[in-house]
């Protein structure tokens, strides 16, 4: 086997990272008035520098900044669109962990004038990453153009403004075709799109869900499919983009559950990215039995290592789960990642830095033991 030179890597991860004590509470001096913003971003570029460090000590080929500028791993960008505000208005939101029910309320958004790229989002942050970096390759993570209309469908969407859905999703992927033509400009050669949508229509519950908003769940993930396809049509050869899936994290919750057998065939069969990271950590992930439908040439990124538990997995059993997830597609064309990020908001999982440290560096022994 042979080790990758190319994202995604033999040894990867989703992307965010636990933020440090010292950057959470600068937060929350900065939400309290008692830290500027440049005083913030000081804070926040040592943390950086720091967790870049980290990653390339442990060995991975891809580093990002943790998402240490951001509170959440998809909003900040969604509301950084031009057309997109903030609303009044809060989500319901349930989902679940080892103890049981976990509820709360999230800010909702609305599209209220016609979508555009006003600058390029993360860029800054991007050129700062990219400055930090030594040996590894500066990953840039951002939302897909579905979760701007999974999170509201078309109740988020003014009428006035988009009558017609089909004006709402050329204006989405042409802002997006923008942002990834310039984030490649910039010197980005590996982007990761996060979307959890793909995940969550495996689970009946979900679709339901979408049914009563309205929308046609059944065929629901081949028009994201389609967009995202629009979305990235462009990019250049030097840009490698892969997706990433789960069932939602937040504080080691969960949103969805069931496999991929619903989205596969659509999925890995029409989704033009060069690579599919997603969630196997436990049984809610289903079997490795949608992998056959993965293509030659696309790499699909086992997240066998769970980010929601501080407890370090067996380096026998990941090597077995490989094995397993082998007789579906090709080794060659398997890699090995957390199952999703450590802190998708800011708050986190329930581990300590010392756990993901571990937890990282399991992976990249394993990748190494594996692939070579």
């Amino acid at each position: 086997m042979t080790t990758r030179t190319t994202p995604p890597f033999r040894a990867d991860h989703v992307g965010s990272l636990l933020r440090p004590p010292e950057l959470l509470a600068a937060r929350a001096q900065h939400r309290a008035g008692q830290l500027d913003a440049a005083e913030l971003r000081a804070v926040e570029d040592d943390a950086i520098r720091a967790v870049v460090a980290m990653q390339e000590e442990v060995g991975l080929q891809s580093a990002t900044d943790g998402e240490f500028r951001r509170t959440s791993w998809h909003m900040d960008f969604i509301y950084a669109l031009g057309g997109i505000s903030t609303t009044d208005d809060k989500i319901q939101v349930h989902m679940r962990n080892a103890g049981g029910q976990v509820d709360f309320e999230s800010a909702a958004m609305r599209v209220t004038e016609p979508i555009t790229l006003r600058e390029t989002i993360f860029g800054d942050a991007f050129d700062f990453l990219q400055a930090q970096v030594h040996a590894a390759t500066p990953k840039l993570t951002i939302p897909s153009p579905s979760m701007v209309h999974y999170r509201g469908g078309r109740a988020s969407i003014d009428e006035s403004v988009y009558p017609d859905l089909e004006q709402f999703w050329d204006d989405l992927t042409t802002a997006y075709a923008e942002q990834v033509s310039q984030i490649a400009a910039q010197g980005c050669r590996y982007l990761q799109l996060d979307d959890t949508s793909l995940a969550y229509l495996n689970d009946p519950a979900q679709r339901a869900e979408q049914t009563a908003a309205g929308s046609n769940a059944e065929h629901q993930h081949e028009l994201y499919i389609r967009n995202i396809n629009r979305a990235i049509a462009g990019r250049p050869d030097t840009l490698a983009v892969t997706a990433h899936m789960c069932r939602g994290n937040y504080r080691s919750s969960w949103a969805a559950e069931g496999g991929y057998d619903f989205v596969a065939e659509a999925l890995f069969g029409q989704l033009d990215v060069d690579g599919f990271f997603l969630e196997f950590d436990d049984e809610r992930s289903g079997s490795f039995a949608p992998l056959r439908y993965v293509p030659a040439g696309k790499q699909v990124v086992l997240g066998l290592v769970t980010s929601k538990r501080g407890e370090l997995e067996s380096k026998d059993d990941l090597k077995r789960r490989i094995d397993e997830a082998a007789k579906y597609v090709p080794l060659e064309q398997l890699c090995l990642s957390p199952q999703c990020g450590f802190s998708s908001t800011v708050e986190g999982n329930a581990l300590t830095q010392d756990e993901q440290r571990a937890k990282l560096s399991l992976i990249v022994e394993t990748a190494a033991e594996v692939w070579g």
